[in-house]
């Protein structure tokens, strides 16, 4: 679909600037939003950062959105506390997300946030973080984090994210007025946040031992395709979907998987 305007964070590197650069080449209008080289520059860890990033989306797509995608996150072996990694991978998300859905509702409009792999194989996880995020207290889950340590922050903040897109999805406000929100769970994709956990020693542990059945790291572009799809006019009955793409990893963790109660 043309004529549309798509904001979408991280959007300078990996799945992010792959997913920009397949909008554009479908004439679309996207507002990249990162720490440099991109339409708006901003940081995400800090309440005013998300502040300025919706401020800046409101007044560059002149008050209207088609598209809203979430990208941008640290990962669990990024060098980062666990403070900030929860601060990025869910209040980031969740404040976007929530601050921009006015402009959403004008229409018949998607969002789509990237969680992770690691929050769907494991839904029933159950950390102190998780609840004090998904309470908005964004204070208690930063010391919490720290407690537990960037990679456990790392699952646990792409758990409450998907949760919270479960408890929103279908309300009023969402697909109420029009908009679907879903989450796209990525396994293992070549991207820099790969690259960066492969500079530590757990972080090549897990990559390693990772065990793709597909016998291969993702590419950001496949991912994208998935996104792209989501948001677009045949993709408007899934709502409140975790969209797994990893290879085969679940499927190979959980084979006889099922809903959760």
């Amino acid at each position: 679909m043309t004529d549309r305007t798509v904001a979408i964070t991280g959007a300078a590197s990996g799945m992010g600037a792959s997913l920009v650069a397949r909008l554009r080449a479908q004439s679309a209008r996207v507002i990249g939003i990162d720490l440099a080289a991109t339409d708006v520059v901003t940081d995400l860890t800090t309440g005013k950062g998300r502040q300025r990033c919706v401020d800046a989306v409101a007044e560059q797509s002149g008050g209207r959105l088609d598209g809203l995608v979430t990208c941008a996150g640290l990962s669990g072996h990024c060098g980062r506390p666990g403070s900030d990694v929860v601060s990025v991978d869910y209040f980031g998300s969740v404040e976007v997300l929530s601050g921009l859905r006015p402009l959403l509702a004008q229409g018949r409009s998607a969002a789509v946030a990237i969680s992770s792999i690691g929050a769907a194989v494991h839904p029933q996880l159950e950390l102190d973080v998780v609840t004090a995020c998904l309470d908005g207290d964004e204070e208690k889950a930063r010391a919490l984090a720290d407690i537990a340590g960037p990679p456990l922050s790392y699952v646990a903040a792409k758990l409450a994210l998907i949760r919270w897109i479960r408890l929103n999805a279908t309300t009023r406000e969402w697909i109420g007025s029009g908009v679907t929100l879903n989450a796209v769970a990525p396994g293992l994709v070549d991207t820099p946040m790969v690259t960066e956990a492969l500079r530590t020693a757990d972080g090549r542990d897990v990559v390693d031992n990772f065990g793709v059945p597909a016998g291969r790291a993702g590419a950001p572009g496949e991912v994208a395709a998935l996104v792209d799809f989501l948001l677009g006019a045949e993709a408007r009955y899934i709502v409140g979907a975790v969209m797994i793409i990893d290879g085969g990893k679940d499927a190979a963790a959980r084979p006889k998987w099922r809903p959760s109660t």
